[in-house]
């Protein structure tokens, strides 16, 4: 079975209103004076990262593939932008049969990116294209943004398990593609489960303090949750005393109990002092678990306490700081006509302001030195030099409107974690700095 299919509250039929209010009002325009079928072409790319990141993660791939694909315009969609005059009789017409049959070209999934890749290129009628502008950079922006900050966190917990508990801290919708993009950026499970519904990502969780306060003593809330989940469950031992929850604990699960869970605290004190609790007791292999508001600095800054995984909320699923990535969706050439043979014409946006863009249909290497490791982001136009002709970045995606190149979240996870290692080892660390290789223009 296919979650997908079944139309649940995670996922939405139509994507196509998931745009702003202009990308309608141009479209009419341009229907009107006969630029409406200039083939096109679009590029997502951002000017910088954000401050301190050494690189990016491409993110929402996969998502952004099913949106493009559910972008149609039903016979609601349609009779709401007639009731509020959004758009002429003849545009909503043009958006009745809407499906996009351009190519769609990109980075894949988990790969790293620099200012100035051109992440995504989409390719059709000037029509088709400037409709999804709006829902691309929706999904690339929020999700790229969460799988930097798990990057960040995985790198920084060295091996350790990550847990993405983030839903009751965003929307419930962007909860499970936090969790999605999370995964990607080398998080191990979620506590969210319809994001283990949709997306097959491991789900974990065992209690909270509620389950504790409950009881008339901390004994009777262990007592009932190990015979309900087993002595391999994870007790939460922060509610009052740490050290008489530890010691209780291990008397009612036996040694042979799971984790404990500290969410409160100086953690890497308590650490110390739990793992050296749980070792005279005997408890040599149960595992401590550290919650608490944690973001990379500080998972970084428990490196050398005795911690065996982490759960992390807040500071994931809102960037740790960056909840947007600021890239931006721009028209970089078109034809000259409406003719199809007509060429292919660089445009580029030249006002002041840091926010001029770059025209031209373009590609996108990374040159790596004799060991393999990058040394910069090679962006060009025209044909691609014989050296670099076998380290492209972007993949064919979209052809001719059929998607082609749908992937599974572990290929995407795995990518994540070949791409950061062939970086240069500054990219890990999370002191500030430029991108940890330049972007080059051939």
């Amino acid at each position: 079975m296919n979650p997908a299919d079944l139309g649940l509250p995670v996922d939405v039929p139509s994507t196509a209103l998931f745009t702003d209010h202009y990308e309608l009002t141009m479209l009419q325009a341009a229907l009107a004076n006969g630029t409406a079928d200039r083939r096109s072409v679009f590029e997502v790319f951002t000017r910088r990262l954000p401050e301190g990141r050494r690189y990016g993660v491409v993110a929402g791939t996969g998502r952004v593939l099913d949106a493009v694909e559910n972008f149609r315009f039903d016979t609601a969609v349609l009779e709401f932008l007639r009731e509020r005059a959004v758009v002429d009789m003849r545009t909503l017409d043009w958006l009745a049969s809407y499906r996009f049959s351009g190519d769609i070209w990109g980075y894949p999934e988990g790969e790293v990116y620099f200012p100035g890749s051109p992440l995504l290129r989409v390719e059709g009628s000037f029509a088709e294209c400037v409709l999804l502008e709006t829902v691309i950079l929706s999904i690339l922006n929020h999700d790229s943004a969460i799988a930097a900050a798990a990057s960040r966190m995985a790198s920084a917990a060295g091996g350790r398990p990550l847990i993405e508990m983030g839903a009751r801290r965003t929307h419930e919708l962007a909860a499970v593609a936090a969790s999605r993009a999370a995964y990607v950026g080398g998080f191990t499970s979620t506590s969210d489960l319809a994001a283990g519904f949709r997306y097959g990502i491991p789900t974990v969780g065992t209690s909270a303090h509620a389950f504790t306060l409950v009881h008339d003593t901390e004994r009777d809330a262990f007592q009932a949750q190990v015979a309900s989940l087993g002595s391999g469950t994870t007790l939460l031992v922060d509610t009052y005393d740490v050290a008489e929850a530890v010691r209780t604990a291990v008397e009612v699960a036996g040694t042979g109990l799971g984790a404990v869970r500290i969410d409160s605290g100086d953690l890497l004190l308590v650490a110390h002092r739990v793992r050296q609790q749980l070792d005279e007791l005997g408890a040599t292999g149960t595992k401590i678990v550290v919650t608490s508001d944690l973001d990379e600095y500080a998972i970084a800054s428990l490196a050398a306490a005795p911690v065996d995984a982490y759960g992390v909320g807040t500071q994931l699923v809102t960037g740790s700081g960056h909840p947007t990535c600021s890239m931006v969706y721009k028209l970089v050439a078109r034809a000259a006509s409406a003719d199809p043979k007509a060429p292919l014409v660089p445009v580029a946006k030249k006002s002041s302001g840091g926010k001029t863009s770059i025209g031209g249909r373009k590609w996108a290497a990374r040159r790596t030195d004799a060991e393999g490791v990058a040394e910069a982001e090679v962006v060009g136009t025209g044909a691609v030099p014989a050296p670099l002709a076998d380290t492209q970045l972007l993949v064919q995606l979209v052809k001719a409107g059929e998607v082609v190149a749908r992937e599974s979240l572990e290929a995407a996870r795995d990518r994540h974690r070949e791409a950061l290692a062939s970086l240069p080892l500054s990219a890990t660390q999370l002191s500030r700095g430029e991108a940890v290789i330049p972007t080059e223009y051939a």
